[in-house]
């Protein structure tokens, strides 16, 4: 076969099906013992999980870097397996968390990258580059022709993302992208990557260990425990409003609950409906939308029980409460 991938939807992106896929290696350890998952087109699933449960190795079955032993991976309708591994790998972007950025090459080469081995023209290879460098928040201008030891972490980082979009991949894999840089880099390269996705829409399976990471960037979380056995998979709210099993409850921790309000957003029905509550006028003002935990830090800031909620046009809505908002968590 080919290597190319068919049954994506409308943006490029492909959905992916583990089927009891498996891995045992030569010296008897099974890393993954029969896992089955299904990550629709366009969506951002997160692996979570103690190390040594099996996430990131299932992470590199789908691309072939180590082939499973058992089951069936299917990128739209067609079987990975069946494919040729490197026409796969050039189908598919791959963000690890050291970057792996060839040092002697330019940032814009070092973009260029997978299109230069598919042959395209070097003005094709150029324009594609400086497209996605601006995409990632890098002046082409002032960043192509530099080198990878005259950027920052994040920026080095944002170069490897854009690197493996520069193909337009129906899938991203990310094996703890954000996790080699500090704090305050880690949260911006996390907003601008949200940023990013809902610009691209891309298939994305990403592994991390924290959990708060996977909360805010994930569509969908697995939790996996020892042997790639997964305990629950859901939405980050579904997930901290109801852990499914033992295991999870004890990795979500006993501060779940505040988790939970910053995946939960402002919504008419958290709206207060109580004929006491207060004239809009002079109260603090959210929108719609804005997560139940920025909600209520406005409130405390404030000192305000009540905040006027507007839509998108500014237009008020209703008024929201302290005490919906912790009845909601």
């Amino acid at each position: 076969m080919d290597g190319t991938v068919r049954d994506t939807d409308a943006d490029g992106a492909a959905a992916i099906t583990l089927t009891d896929i498996g891995k045992q290696f030569p010296d008897g350890t099974r890393a993954v013992q029969s896992l089955s998952l299904e990550i629709p087109a366009g969506q951002l699933v997160v692996l979570i999980g103690p190390s040594g449960c099996g996430k990131s190795t299932v992470l590199r079955m789908i691309n072939r870097l180590i082939e499973p032993t058992t089951g069936r991976i299917m990128l739209g309708d067609e079987d990975v397996t069946q494919v040729d591994p490197v026409l796969l790998r050039r189908r598919i972007g791959y963000v690890i968390q050291h970057v792996g950025l060839f040092p002697h090459q330019t940032i814009r080469a070092n973009v260029g990258t997978v299109p230069r081995l598919l042959g395209w023209q070097r003005d094709r290879i150029r324009r594609r580059a400086d497209e996605l460098l601006d995409l990632v928040g890098l002046e082409p201008g002032r960043y192509g022709k530099r080198y990878p030891h005259e950027l920052s972490g994040g920026q080095r980082q944002r170069v490897g993302v854009a690197r493996a979009l520069a193909a337009d991949p129906v899938v991203l894999l990310m094996d703890e992208p954000f996790s080699a840089v500090d704090p305050i880099a880690r949260g911006r390269l996390q907003e601008e990557f949200l940023r990013l996705q809902a610009e691209v829409r891309k298939t994305i399976v990403l592994v991390t260990h924290d959990l708060d990471e996977a909360v805010r960037l994930g569509d969908r979380i697995a939790v996996l425990s020892e042997g790639g056995r997964l305990e629950q998979y859901a939405a980050p709210a579904e997930l901290l409003g109801g852990p499914a099993t033992p295991f999870v409850t004890e990795f979500v921790g006993a501060d779940r609950a505040i988790r939970r309000l910053a995946v939960t957003p402002v919504s008419r029905e958290l709206l207060d409906d109580d004929p006491a509550a207060p004239d809009p006028a002079g109260l603090p003002t959210l929108a719609l939308g804005t997560s139940l935990y920025d909600a209520l830090a406005r409130l405390l800031v404030t000192g305000a029980e009540h905040a006027r909620v507007v839509d998108d046009a500014d237009q008020p809505v209703g008024v929201v409460s302290r005490r919906r908002i912790l009845d909601a968590s």
